[in-house]
């Protein structure tokens, strides 16, 4: 049955070697149930929102995991490819971090999520999106994905108590055990990386929580398997606002959670697919419409499930390297998703020492493209930097990816290169700098 459906013959694979490809991938990207809840709710169990919507740990990691299943597994039997999908790094920080501070509330959150989700849709399936990848500049491009990645650092760092920026930039306390362990988890990550250990983050966190119990700091639960709660998953689901969005920041937040998901997944496809050797000649993958089909319409379903932004996941390598060739690899993964949402107790006994490092761990990820801005070119490299910094140091990822697009914009003009910019980029510079002005 399986042959008949995922054609191992053809792709010459095997369902054995699709078993492991499928298991290698979901132990290379389940850190995602133990990140995901650190980005929307925070170290605490649970957070009120504006609007009053309490919003758990628990609930986040059964709607992640559910989500994270479900759309793996669309994956597996439309488009027949080995790419697994959750919710993205990014958009999950910056969204999450609004709504901790009260900034913000969920169903806003969900609001943007879908609307963006659905212009994913339409833009799939009228073929558009070739105009998009024109009109953003590649410098820019990849330093959206830096500029998240060391915002997510900063995150980590401040999670682990590595640093302490209570007041400004400071060293954080060395002698507390919870820090202690934290460097423990980092050094630990990077040195498993080193010599190209799968699952290497998620080996650091359970290495730094085991550790974490006898000391005192977590502990084990009473029960590992638990039936979720309809009522629990429920709080999450269907909250919509789109009343409140169609402001300066709502538009810039749209921008940014639908072009860190479209760049996102078109290079993690793209890559993935090198790997595995199904690109043609030219470099394109045949059928790339399904995988951005469903990628699409994994972030409008997320978002009824309270969801930030679903993307294909880069660790979709790991399978690939294991010998996953076909849809087989994706459906192992997402099923191996769907049975986690009886072990959430699991997961919440991780505390904030195991995952600070693991958050520090993905932001060095994502800051692997600044290899490839060219910073020859003044004007190609000025608006990358401030996009950055000001993510950076002012904690927001909006305010980075609008400054880095109106400094690029800028330095264009007054250098008299107006043809280096596309006309889109002239039009999307108006609402972003409304953000500030509003803002």
């Amino acid at each position: 049955m399986f042959e008949k459906i995922f054609k191992f013959s053809e792709k010459k694979t095997s369902l054995s070697v699709e078993l492991i490809a499928g298991l290698t991938t979901f132990m290379t990207m389940a850190y995602v149930l133990i990140v995901q809840p650190n980005a929307i709710v925070g170290a605490a169990p649970e957070v009120i929102d504006v609007n009053g919507v309490l919003v758990s740990r628990e609930a986040v990691i059964i709607t992640t995991a559910i989500i994270s299943g479900l759309i793996t597994i669309l994956m597996a039997f439309y488009a027949n490819m080995p790419f697994a999908l959750s919710t993205g790094m990014g958009s999950n920080f910056m969204f999450g971090a609004m709504i901790q501070a009260g900034s913000i509330s969920l169903a806003q959150v969900m609001a943007m999520v879908l609307v963006t989700g659905i212009i994913f849709v339409l833009l799939t399936v009228f073929g558009i999106r070739d105009l998009i990848v024109q009109m953003i500049p590649k410098n820019i491009k990849v330093a959206i994905s830096s500029c998240i990645g060391f915002f997510i650092a900063y995150l980590g760092l401040k999670d682990a108590g590595i640093c302490d920026f209570s007041a400004g930039l400071g060293m954080g306390d060395f002698t507390n055990i919870n820090t202690i362990l934290s460097v423990c988890g980092l050094l630990l990550i990077a040195t498993l990386t080193a010599y190209k250990v799968k699952g290497a983050i998620l080996i650091g966190i359970a290495v730094i929580t085991v550790v974490a119990i006898p000391l005192g700091i977590t502990s084990v639960p009473a029960s590992i398997f638990q039936v979720p709660s309809f009522d629990t998953v429920g709080s999450l689901m269907f909250q919509f606002d789109f009343g409140s969005i169609w402001t300066a920041e709502g538009a810039v937040l749209m921008f940014i959670a639908f072009f860190g998901d479209f760049f996102s997944t078109l290079g993690t496809v793209l890559g993935v697919a090198k790997k595995a050797n199904m690109l043609d000649e030219q470099g394109n993958l045949p059928g790339i419409e399904k995988p951005f089909l469903v990628d699409a319409i994994g972030t409008c379903v997320g978002a009824t499930f309270g969801c930030t932004t679903v993307t294909t996941y880069v660790e979709s390598t790991s399978g690939v390297e294991a010998g996953g060739r076909t849809g087989m690899t994706a459906l192992v993964t997402g099923v191996l998703f769907l049975a986690m949402i009886f072990f959430t107790p699991l997961i919440l006994m991780i505390p904030t020492c195991a995952t600070g490092p693991a958050l520090v761990f993905v932001g060095f990820l994502m800051i692997s493209g600044l290899a490839d801005i060219d910073f020859s070119d003044f004007t190609e490299s000025f608006g990358p930097f401030v996009m950055i910094m000001f993510g950076t140091f002012m904690g927001s990822i909006a305010a980075g990816i609008a400054a880095g697009i109106l400094a690029y914009v800028f330095i264009k003009v007054v250098t008299l290169r107006f043809k280096d910019v596309h006309p889109g980029m002239y039009i999307l510079a108006i609402p972003l700098l409304l953000y500030f002005i509003v803002g």
